[in-house]
Order: C-alpha cells, then sequence, then structure tokens
C-alpha cells in the first residue's frame, strides 16, 4: 500500500519577490525559455513594434494616421482630426476604456501585460534579447555580475548600457514623431542643433528615462509602478483566465524517481527560473505575474520529455481547475458588456454626428445694445469657428429670425483647413420690432453651401426705444 506524502505547507507569502528581508533589490536572471507559445508572442510582439515605428509614416489625405500634437492641441486618431473642442469624446472614450479594462482583465486577467503591453515588449524582445547578446544567458550573466571588475565586464557591461542608450534615443525620436509629426521631425533633426537645443536637451532627458526603466527598473514597473498589476485584486475572481498551476494534477511534488504516490509537479523549479518577475506560479494568481506564459513552455517541455499530459500549467481560471467549469457569462461580465456597450455606442454616435464645423457665439461682455446712425438696435457678438476637417470651409452664418439681420464684420468667413477662425459680427432689429428685452434667436451654419447645425443666442434691447 503506497502513502501518499503532502509537502510541508507554505507559510504565507507575505513579501515581493524582488525583495529581501532587508529591502534590498533582488536583482533577478531569467532564463530565456522558447516554445509555442514564446513564439506566437514574440511574432505578435514584433507586429507591435513594426506599427509603432512605421505608424508615424502613415498617411491619409496627405495627413498623418496619428498625431497627438499636445502643444498646439491637435489630435489625429485613424485620419480624424480632433480639438479640444471635443474634449468631451475624450471624456467619454476614456469612460469606456476604463470600463473596457475591467470587462477584458475579469475575463483574461492580465494577459494583456505579457501580450501586448510595451513595458513587456521593450523588455523582452528588445532589451533582454540583447543583453543575452553581450552578456550571455541568465548563468553567464549572473557570474558576469558578481565577478570582479576587469576589462571583459567593463567592456560587456558598457557596450550593453550604450547599445540601450541609443535604442532609447531612436524610440525617443519615434514618440516623437507622434507628437509633432514626422515631417517636422525630419526638418529638425536635419538642421543645426544649436536651433533647436532646448528641444535636443529635452529629448535626451526623456530618453535617459526611457534608458533608465529598461536598464535598472525592469520588473519594479510591473510589480511596484502599474497601477493595472494592483487592480488584479479587485478585477480578478474565479472565473477569471489566468496563467494557473493545477494543483489537483500536480499535488503533492516529488521528484521522477520517488517511490512514493506523487502528483505531475517534479518540482524541476524551471516555472520559476523562467519568469521575468521571479514569482513561483504554483503559489497561486498573483499580482506580480504578467500572463507572459515563460512558465507554460518550460513546464509543457519537462512535461513532454517525461511522456506526461502538457497543460499542467496552462491558461485556465479556478474554477476550470477545481471545478472543471468551462467559461461562462457571469452576472459581473454581463454588467460589464452593457455598460461598456453604451459608453462605445455614445462616443461612435459623437464622431459620426459631429460636425464638420463647430460654431461659437458669444455676445461681447461688457457691451449692452446700440443704437446705429440708421435708427436701429444692434447687438456685438464673438464668434469663434472651428474646422475639423482637413480642407478650407467657407462658412455663412444666416438667422432664422424674420426681423433679425446679422451681419458679419469684414470679409466673407474662409476657416483653413484644421484650424480656427474668429470673426466678429452684429445683428440688428428695428426698435419697433422689438418685442421682449431678451430675444432668442436661431442661426444657421452653412458651410460650402450645405446647411450643417443650427447656433442658439440671445438678442438684448428695449422693447420701446425713442427715437432722437
Amino acid at each position: 500500500m503506497s502513502v501518499v506524502i503532502h509537502p510541508k505547507p507554505e507559510t504565507f507569502r507575505d513579501s515581493l519577490s524582488t525583495v529581501d528581508k532587508r529591502g534590498k533589490r533582488v536583482w533577478l536572471y531569467p532564463k530565456l525559455q522558447k516554445g509555442k507559445l514564446y513564439n506566437w508572442r514574440h511574432g505578435l510582439g514584433y507586429v507591435f513594434l513594426a506599427l509603432l515605428i512605421a505608424g508615424p509614416f502613415f498617411r491619409y489625405d496627405g495627413h498623418p494616421v496619428f498625431l497627438f500634437n499636445v502643444v498646439e492641441r491637435t489630435f489625429i486618431i485613424f485620419g480624424v482630426p480632433f480639438f479640444p473642442q471635443d474634449f468631451f469624446l475624450f471624456g467619454l472614450a476614456m469612460l469606456a476604456f476604463i470600463i473596457f479594462i475591467a470587462l477584458f482583465t475579469a475575463v483574461f486577467g492580465r494577459i494583456f501585460c505579457g501580450w501586448a503591453c510595451p513595458q513587456t515588449i521593450f523588455m523582452e524582445m528588445i532589451f533582454r534579447k540583447i543583453e543575452y547578446w553581450i552578456e550571455g544567458d541568465a548563468s553567464q550573466k549572473k557570474r558576469l555580475d558578481q565577478q570582479p571588475w576587469n576589462a571583459e565586464k567593463i567592456l560587456k557591461k558598457s557596450s550593453k548600457q550604450i547599445v540601450f542608450y541609443l535604442i532609447s534615443v531612436f524610440m525617443t525620436n519615434v514618440f516623437l514623431a507622434y507628437v509633432i509629426g514626422i515631417d517636422q521631425l525630419k526638418q529638425i533633426v536635419s538642421e543645426p542643433m544649436t536651433q533647436h537645443f532646448a528641444g535636443f536637451v529635452g529629448m535626451l532627458a526623456f530618453a535617459g528615462v526611457f534608458f533608465f526603466v529598461f536598464s535598472w527598473m525592469r520588473e519594479q514597473v510591473c510589480t511596484i509602478v502599474c497601477p493595472y498589476g494592483r487592480l488584479q485584486g479587485v478585477l480578478l475572481d474565479k472565473d477569471s483566465i489566468n496563467v494557473s498551476y493545477d494543483h489537483v494534477r500536480g499535488e503533492p511534488r516529488g521528484k521522477v524517481a520517488s517511490k512514493v504516490a506523487t502528483g505531475d509537479c517534479v518540482d524541476c523549479r524551471l516555472c520559476v527560473n523562467v519568469c521575468p518577475t521571479g514569482i513561483d506560479i504554483r503559489n497561486g494568481v498573483q499580482l506580480e505575474c504578467i500572463s507572459c506564459s515563460a512558465c507554460i513552455d518550460a513546464c509543457d517541455d519537462i512535461m513532454t520529455k517525461l511522456n506526461r499530459p502538457t497543460g499542467l500549467i496552462r491558461y485556465a481560471s479556478q474554477n476550470q481547475i477545481v471545478n472543471k467549469k468551462g467559461f461562462g457569462f457571469t452576472p459581473r461580465i454581463i454588467a460589464y458588456l452593457v455598460v461598456f456597450a453604451v459608453l462605445f455606442s455614445g462616443v461612435t454616435y459623437g464622431v459620426v454626428t459631429r460636425e464638420a464645423v463647430e460654431v461659437t457665439i458669444l455676445r461681447t461682455p461688457g457691451m449692452l445694445f446700440q443704437k446705429q446712425p440708421d435708427g436701429t438696435v444692434s447687438n456685438l457678438y464673438s464668434i469663434n469657428l472651428v474646422n475639423k476637417t482637413f480642407h478650407d470651409q467657407t462658412v455663412e452664418l444666416r438667422s432664422q429670425h424674420r426681423t433679425g439681420i446679422l451681419r458679419v464684420i469684414g470679409n466673407s468667413i474662409l476657416v483653413p483647413a484644421a484650424s480656427s477662425k474668429d470673426v466678429m459680427a452684429t445683428i440688428r432689429f428695428s426698435p419697433k420690432q422689438i418685442e421682449h428685452n431678451k430675444t432668442t434667436m436661431m442661426l444657421d451654419v452653412i458651410a460650402n453651401g450645405k446647411k450643417i447645425d443650427e447656433v442658439e443666442t440671445v438678442f438684448i434691447g428695449p422693447v420701446y426705444f425713442e427715437e432722437d
């Protein structure tokens, strides 16, 4: 009769794997582990990188497809220009995005972090690869860090940091191209540095921050800085899909040559050695886990060599492992879906129905009505017109009131593409035609001969005005 020996219960994990008992940083040396999921994840990551680098070169109708010019308050998203006047759409879109994060996390856990997060893509697919190339694999890098400073160590360490910083400078310029546009970036690069010295220093400073994140902070960004990891505790439940260890099948752990009954886990610790955040996935769901699948490939490789079924570590929910329950729509997921659908519909409606020209008309502050030489009573108005297209717009304003006469001061209103224009205008009434102290008026907005909107304003004048 065989005796089942259960492993010694582990103490409650109340500390980070990257910090020791004295609060000192514990450097990680994750082992490179290739496999099916590794290939899929890296293939997808390189596609994202290619799109990110090529993004500033994409153009539509002669303009960038993406532009986030905070300085000039001009934004282009998928070829559609947006302005500060569209801030309500931005606010609504941010609400929809937050709900989408909650929905996505409730269903798929933190899989975004391991497969699509820029921090992971840059770290694992660029900087870590360069580190392996210059310093060697995990064991070689650890030996290099522990050995005294000599010519080899100085050469490798300095070479790595120089390459890291050059990549940081390059990526900083890529991000800068999204802010000012690729054409302006080319012009700045081709001109003498003295003409853009302040901008050059700013670029180097940002590159320094980028360099610091990937040369020193590394996994600390995911475990300490990133708020998304902290949100897992309230967004995940027993039905959320995570990188999970099948403890039902794997416990109790035991070596391959063990003479007692054990689970499928042979306690090789390879899942720990390949983890970029240094955790033991067998301890359950942890906020440091970025769902990168490295431990899945490592475990599957061991199971294959032992002729045991793969999937001891896999993407699964707690209910799928314990209760063999498949995925289902929970009330919380349905609630998230409904709220997200409403918000997304609102954003879509706002974008689709957005007018080509937005007009804001205000009575000039501090002025009441004026009597004109021809005997009429007038109000002075300030009009702001925003052209939300990439084409010039000839705008005309017409009063719907049967007696009020609207006149624009100056020439006809021509609003340049993707810009705004301020004009002054007057509305005049004959004294006998003024029926109220405040008269609400509607103005038709006509752009390029087509009515696109209506705006409302107020005319102030005396009900009875005694003429001289």
